[in-house]
């Protein structure tokens, strides 16, 4: 794989990693398939940072089906690796419906069975639009370039270096480049905590409203609403995390 992908950059920080990690594992890292089998056995990790979850979108190449669990062979432009998806015994968990053949987004963890990788599934779904294997590609690129940016951030002596950290409670934004695009108090204020939040997979609705106890959630909802319908933020995991799109 081209080193441009950033493979190389994620196999240089895997080292390290594991039960003994500083870092508690969380969050959900995007990864291509070749990433996933040459991690190392202590667990997920990028420049440092623990993963308790990865995602990658692959095309199905073969379903095997047996009475505990689906077993889904999976491939992408980086090479191949099999999924399980556990049945519960009561049948409470139905079989997702996957067309062979087609893309589909999982949702995992990472174990190492007999020196082989393999995913535990938590989810999959099939996709339907070529555009989510493009949004995939830039999301794992993104993740890469945005851990080794913080990972220096980190070394170089923290995240509030900059002069008026402290003078507008930790943000680094100033009023003027908000104030730029059209917003002002709470809603500056909101842009400002979404920008200034350091995670691969951005901040949370729930994060947000706990930062700001003084804002309603109907109205966290409009000026997160604003916001995304103007292309300033965007969302990542899912509905309810967000990166500001210059961040």
């Amino acid at each position: 794989m081209n080193d441009s992908f950033g493979a190389g950059g994620f196999n240089s920080t895997t080292s390290g990693g594991g039960a003994g990690s500083e870092n508690k594992a969380e969050g959900v890292l995007p990864l291509v398939i070749e990433q996933v089998l040459e991690s190392s056995d202590g667990g997920i990790a990028l420049f440092g940072n623990q993963y308790a979850m990865i995602t990658l979108v692959a095309i199905i190449r073969n379903v095997d089906y047996s009475s505990t669990k689906v077993t889904y062979q999976l491939e992408d432009h980086t090479g191949r690796i099999d999924a399980h998806f556990w049945i519960e015994e009561d049948g409470a968990t139905s079989t997702p419906s996957i067309v062979p053949q087609s893309y589909a987004r999982v949702v995992g963890s990472v174990r190492n069975q007999g020196g082989t990788k393999a995913i535990m599934i938590f989810k999959i779904d099939q996709i339907n639009s070529p555009n989510e294997v493009t949004t995939h590609l830039l999301e794992v690129l993104h993740a890469r370039f945005k851990g080794e940016e913080n990972s220096k951030r980190k070394v170089d002596g923290g995240f509030d270096t900059n002069a008026n950290a402290t003078s507008n409670g930790g943000f680094m934004e100033s009023d003027s480049v908000g104030a730029s695009l059209g917003l002002n108090g709470k809603q500056l204020a909101v842009y400002k905590a979404i920008k200034s939040h350091v995670s691969d997979i951005g901040i949370s609705r729930k994060e947000l409203q706990a930062k700001f106890t003084h804002i309603s959630p109907s109205e966290m909802q409009s000026i997160i609403d604003h916001m995304g319908q103007e292309g300033m933020i965007y969302t990542t995991v899912d509905t309810d995390h967000f990166f500001c799109v210059d961040a």
